[in-house]
């Protein structure tokens, strides 16, 4: 039997426990850095595996290592994010989240038992390859600053340091079975824009005794778009979206102020800086013209998700051993962000995609809805998949970052 049948088998028969792992979790959510459960939970899992987890790194993040033969020859990480979204599922699924307000709808729950299987399937066949494999469940991917950035800095990229990272992600535009890969720019940065603006307030029928925030504000929401339609390149696609507007007036109220909050994306980092810029100075010059003042708030988040061309190649290739060629597909880039991306910004990086969606069971939501699933054939193959990549990379020479 060679190694890689040896995987698909081990991979089908830990199938539904991978399954039942899934639905504990995604039962049990908890938001971004409170997900204390959830790190229980997969460190015990990782320990009935025979494996020696290492908790609390950035709070609620598990790191363990899988060391085959020869450890210390090269090392390959692997990532699954464990927190979920304050959102209200709909599902009415079995494994229903129980926590009032949070749900796994991005599919946080599929990474993470995914990768606890992948965990058990490498510790089973640790005797069969060279090097080791760093397993990493970050917490907080969904939240400012990003659980990467906060594991970085807490030396999870050290001791020992991998000389690639590889994730994973549910993608409900693909069929289960196939699986999504991009060279190069993937995914977007992701900055918050918070603006308040300031004016008079007063009765609606003498608005020539306010400095209206709200007329100030319109201006501003339209103007800034020519952020994007004037300034950005072709090249470089961008999007600046508002979607929070709160003026506390009445129909006959105008408001001292009004709130907007938004989100800027870009997938060039000096366009970026510039961007932001721009936004700023516009906004406040407009309030400025118009009587009123507008206090800029940016927060940045995530940078863009460069996938290494390098080592997306070489785990296409696996995929395709694994999965078979016409299972295996391009992907276009997106303006969604990942804090996948802090990885991808220090060691060479891929973040491939896993089809989630069947038409025909109706499992076709999108993710961050209240009504998202995945068919849970993906969770037959996933891990051993992954398994299969580490171990492939670890056979080759270590790649530059390009």
């Amino acid at each position: 039997m060679t190694l890689l049948t040896k995987i698909k088998d081990l991979s089908a028969q830990y199938a539904n426990e991978v399954i039942s792992f899934r639905r504990h979790i995604h039962a049990n959510p908890e938001l971004s850095y409170q997900e204390f459960n959830t790190a229980k939970f997969i460190a015990e899992k990782l320990r009935v595996f025979g494996l020696t987890p290492q908790e609390g790194i950035a709070g609620t993040g598990v790191v363990v290592l899988i060391e085959g033969k020869n450890p210390s020859k090269k090392t390959i990480a692997l990532r699954a994010d464990i927190d979920a979204l304050p959102i209200t599922e709909l599902s009415l699924v079995d494994y229903k989240s129980k926590n009032s307000g949070v749900m796994h709808a991005c599919g946080h729950d599929v990474h993470t038992s995914s990768l606890l299987g992948t965990a058990k399937i490498l510790n089973a066949v640790k005797d069969h390859f060279e090097g080791s494999v760093k397993l990493i469940f970050q917490p907080g991917e969904e939240k400012n600053p990003g659980g990467a950035s906060i594991m970085i800095k807490e030396g999870v990229l050290e001791n020992p340091k991998p000389s690639s990272i590889i994730g994973q992600h549910v993608f409900p535009l693909l069929p289960v079975g196939k699986i999504g890969f991009r060279e190069g720019k993937y995914m977007a940065s992701s900055d918050e824009i918070y603006l308040k603006v300031i004016g008079k307030g007063g009765h609606g029928a003498t608005p020539e005794l306010t400095i209206d925030p709200v007329v100030i504000a319109s201006h501003i929401i339209i103007a800034l778009q020519q952020v994007i339609s004037r300034n950005a390149s072709p090249k470089q696609p961008t999007v600046l979206t508002f979607g929070k507007i709160t003026a506390n007036g009445a129909t006959n109220i105008i408001p001292d102020e009004v709130n907007i909050a938004g989100t800027f994306r870009a997938l060039d980092e000096a366009w970026r800086k510039e961007g932001l810029k721009k936004i700023k100075k516009m906004a406040e010059s407009i309030a400025d013209g118009m009587g009123g003042k507008c206090e800029v708030d940016i927060h940045h988040g995530y940078p863009y998700l460069e996938n290494n061309p390098a080592l997306t190649q070489s785990i296409k290739r696996s995929a395709e051993e694994y999965m078979g060629k016409e299972n295996v597909v391009d992907i276009d880039l997106t303006l969604g962000s990942e804090d996948f991306a802090y990885y991808s910004q220090v060691i060479p990086a891929s973040f491939y995609r896993l089809g989630t969606r069947n038409d025909a069971k109706g499992i076709t939501s999108y993710v961050h809805t209240p009504t998202f699933d995945i068919d849970e054939d993906a969770l037959k193959f996933s891990t051993g998949l992954m398994a299969w990549m580490a171990i492939s990379e670890l056979s080759i020479k270590d790649l530059l970052k390009s």
